[in-house]
């Protein structure tokens, strides 16, 4: 029975029996704080049990997708290793709200399984809750009487409250279970022992296929249980197993639900499935977690370095380290079974086809990002290695790869145990506690306590309105740091100043007191809701009013880029897609920074079509519409936009220019003509699946143009004023390729030249062909030496110098003859020999370089090279 057909007769048996049939929610929560992902069918239906809300039916049937990496439900490091664990997979349910409970549960499972889908009765058990003295619950009795119409009873096992009372998480809907299990040994095995005696002892193919929950209960945060006041029915069969079971296989890999993938995945590696071990492992893992990290991205979830997003991240390495390690894949290539992934799951899950496009590029970047990592930790890592004298691999070392190069620790870890080398995990865990406490010494900060002069309770904010105001110094307080010195922070009963937030940095200006003595203001941050002012110095009369003055300069400049910010993330929603989301953004007076959300690089072509938007926009003389204090929901009727990660309140700020509206508490412009122009200074990845733009504003755009035009006009006086300087300077840059040609073929005649003197002068030493020697050469020119003496002798130890921009060069060439009998590496060689030109380097065991900053430690370098081969 063909996969599709499994799942649809699942669903078309329970729509028989007058259930809803619902489509799977997306895996990806956002509105539950205490999940990441739906980890379970009944996720999606936490309010209905809980008695929050009226479902709209009291019967449903659907297919989950389901997602099992963190927390209890924690199924990542079994997969591939096993044959029926899985990150991602559909879980089949039907579902009861304060409908039928046990009687219709048990009897319909057991009709769909063994009349309808035709499993033989004897191979299938079934487990009924024991009870728990520890919650005062006794043992489900009535789903075992129910058991006994319709298998024998020494089918019927007694489970604990580990097997048989489920529960999503710490808190939550809860109750007893029934779990169904199948037997798919052969018979021979069967007859050594019996199935009952292999039920949850994680048999490969003694597998439980599907559980039915009796939800009546609430586990409350202390522990204890309620009851529900409805009784309700929870049930989820593993559809990967179930297909297992129909379609006579041994594992779930083995059905057409992974076999095109693992197909796609022998195309691409040119690996056989089913011939290794650690290759099976390997196309496992991959099969696996592709199809976790697309549905993952289909449902808005990108990888990124934090919460659900650091979890699909993590997925989709694991896949990548197997497929590097294992299947000898060195470039991106976990994209490319995005295709077989949405031909034959689109129908059931359109949106794996409508998504598809983006799928492959973000997990195509991540995989490119990742290789990078991998690569130049693993040459690390074999350095470290080689370095190591025992079994154990120094902590320090790991903790430089993880700290310098970005090598996951847990990686460096799984590797040296392939290796049969160990990790010094405690000296690791030293490392890293060390670079949190330095980070906390250079974050650490002296506060005095608060000088208060005046009770105010709260201190009012009239930025929006004036750049000045008259106020009153209600408290300060002296702070101490490595970084600023001495300062002074200053609350006031009222301000202008705009604290940093949103992006925007925070206002500078000063204060005057009434006899003209000014203090500057140096920063305007906000610390528990209160706005405080950053000055060197503590005003001289801190009891008499002052007068505070927001710099306008610095503020309008500040509004500029914060208003062109909101029209950049309108253009890029309207030019890229509404799949674009602010992710982080800096406003400052001379320059914007704006993250957001996109699979791939902004062509040129776009980026003009972003910066022709704005400048429209800016053009068209666009006023400023802002209303405070309104209803958050009422806010987003209107079309505000909440930006991902942001906190609001139950009211909020809205601003509008044109069509573009946001939920913002930040400083604008009063209309869109005083940002005067926007210009695009560049954009790139922040990280996969991140984009970058960096752009100006106002007094920004002409010191801009200015300076272009400064160097235009000097490049062209050097051109001698050519009419046409494009032209000239391709030109120059002809004759310059062209001389380089010439210049390389002198070198190497030059070269030759100088092997055949160094022939003259090499140096018997224990039957070593012996030379270290400085050269007037280039690097290339060094090794062209080398590598054209190597060729001649197989007995050759060369140490060759050269001198070049004020730095020192050594090159170091070693027969892979004296490499394998002599024990001799030109990279230990060269790291050992660096030292002598402060400097340091490495390579192959019979060819590697070092590059140092004093030349005049040549001479020493040279010299004590002979200790390597006496």
């Amino acid at each position: 029975m063909k996969s599709q057909d499994v799942r649809s007769k699942f669903l078309s048996f329970f729509e028989d029996k007058k259930h809803s049939i619902v489509p799977s929610a997306p895996m990806v929560l956002k509105d539950d704080p205490t999940l990441m992902f739906v980890n379970a069918g009944m996720v999606p239906f936490k309010e209905y049990f809980l008695g929050n809300s009226e479902p709209k039916h009291t019967r449903i049937t659907d297919t989950q997708k389901c997602l099992r990496v963190s927390g209890k439900h924690n199924d990542l490091e079994e997969v591939g290793y096993d044959t029926y664990h899985h990150t991602l997979f559909e879980m089949l349910g039907n579902w009861s709200f304060g409908d039928y409970f046990k009687k219709e549960a048990i009897a319909w499972a057991w009709e769909l399984l063994t009349e309808v889908y035709g499993i033989d009765k004897d191979v299938l058990y079934v487990t009924v809750f024991e009870g728990s003295e520890d919650d005062g619950l006794e043992m489900d009795t009535e789903a075992y009487d129910l058991w006994k119409q319709h298998i024998s009873e020494d089918r019927i096992l007694k489970g604990n409250k580990k097997d048989n009372f489920w529960e999503m998480g710490d808190q939550g809907p809860c109750g007893p279970c029934s779990e169904i299990h199948v037997d798919i040994r052969s018979a021979e095995e069967k007859a050594k022992i019996s199935g009952k005696d292999l039920v949850n002892k994680d048999h490969p193919q003694v597998v439980e296929i599907w559980n039915l929950v009796f939800i009546q209960y609430n586990r409350k945060a202390n522990g204890s249980l309620e009851t529900l006041p409805n009784k309700h029915i929870d049930t989820g069969m593993g559809f990967e197993r179930l297909c297992m079971v129909l379609q006579g296989v041994q594992s779930n890999y083995d059905t057409d639900v992974f076999t095109p993938i693992i197909r796609e995945i022998e195309t691409i590696s040119n690996k056989t499935y089913g011939n290794t071990n650690k290759v099976d492992v390997a196309i496992r893992v991959i099969a696996d977690h592709v199809r976790a990290v697309a549905f993952s991205i289909a449902d808005g979830q990108l990888p990124s370095n934090t919460g659900a997003g650091y979890v699909i991240r993590r997925i989709l390495r694991r896949a990548v380290r197997y497929g590097f390690t294992f299947l000898d894949k060195k470039e991106p290539f976990i994209y490319r079974l995005v295709d077989v992934l949405s031909k034959r799951m689109g129908d059931a899950f359109p949106e794996i086809k409508s998504q598809k496009q983006l799928i492959e590029n973000v997990i195509k970047e991540e995989e490119q990002s990742f290789l990078r990592t991998l690569d130049q930790g693993l040459i690390l890592l074999n350095r470290i290695v080689e370095e190591t004298k025992n079994s154990t691999v120094s902590g320090e070392k790991a903790f430089e790869l993880y700290d310098t190069y970005g090598f996951p620790i847990d990686l460096t870890a799984l590797i040296l145990s392939e290796r049969g080398l160990k990790l010094d995990e405690k000296g690791f865990e030293k490392e890293l506690q060390k670079q949190k406490d330095r980070s906390r010494a250079a974050s650490e900060m002296l506060t005095d306590d608060w000088t208060i002069l005046i009770d105010d309770a709260e201190e009012e904010f009239v930025g929006y309105d004036t750049l000045e105001a008259n106020v009153k110094l209600t408290r300060y307080r002296k702070v101490t740091s490595k970084k600023e010195g001495d300062m002074y922070q200053l609350v006031f009963n009222l301000t202008p100043f705009y604290p940093e937030g949103g992006g925007q940095v925070g206002d500078k200006g000063y204060l005057e007191d009434v006899r003209g003595d000014v203090v500057y203001i140096l920063d305007t941050k906000k610390e528990n809701n209160v706005i405080i002012h950053f000055a060197k110095n503590l005003p001289k009369h801190i009891n008499e009013p002052f007068k505070a003055v927001v710099s306008d300069e610095h503020r309008n400049l500040s509004a500029s880029n914060h208003t062109a910010t909101h029209l950049l993330h309108q253009a890029l929603r309207t030019i890229l897609g509404d799949h674009v989301e602010q992710k982080g953004s800096l406003v400052k007076p001379n320059a914007l920074r704006f993250d957001f959300s996109h699979f791939a690089k902004v062509s040129p072509e776009q980026l003009q079509e972003i910066e022709d938007f704005v400048n429209a926009r800016i053009e068209g003389k666009l006023p400023l519409q802002e209303n405070r204090n309104v209803p958050m929901e009422q806010a987003l009727e209107e079309g505000a936009m909440a930006l991902f990660g942001e906190k609001y309140g139950d009211t909020v700020r809205t601003v509008r220019f044109g069509k573009s509206i946001e939920l913002c508490g930040g400083i604008h412009v009063n209309n869109t003509s005083d940002i005067w122009y926007f210009k695009i200074i560049s954009e790139s990845a922040v990280a996969a699946g991140i984009r970058r733009i960096e752009a100006i504003t106002n007094k920004a755009v002409r010191d801009f143009y200015s300076e272009n035009n400064r160097v235009y006009s000097k490049m062209k006086a050097l051109l001698n004023n050519a009419k046409e300087p494009a032209k000239a300077l391709k030109n120059l840059q002809d004759e310059n390729a062209e001389l380089k040609k010439q210049i390389e073929g002198l070198l190497k005649d030059k070269a030759g030249t100088i092997k055949n003197e160094l022939k003259q002068e090499l140096n018997d030493i224990n039957g070593i062909k012996f030379l270290a020697k400085k050269l007037d050469l280039d690097a290339g020119g060094l090794k062209d030496v080398a590598f054209e003496l190597g060729s001649q002798f197989k007995n050759l130890f060369l140490l060759l110098a050269t001198e070049q921009n004020g730095k020192a060069l050594l090159s170091c060439y070693i027969s892979k003859e004296l490499v394998a009998s002599k024990d001799l590496n030109a990279g230990q060689v060269v790291r050992e020999l660096g030292k002598h030109i402060q400097g340091g380097g490495g390579g192959q065991p019979f060819f590697a370089t070092a590059g140092g900053k004093n030349p005049s430690g040549i001479s020493d370098a040279l010299e004590a090279a002979k200790e390597f081969v006496k």
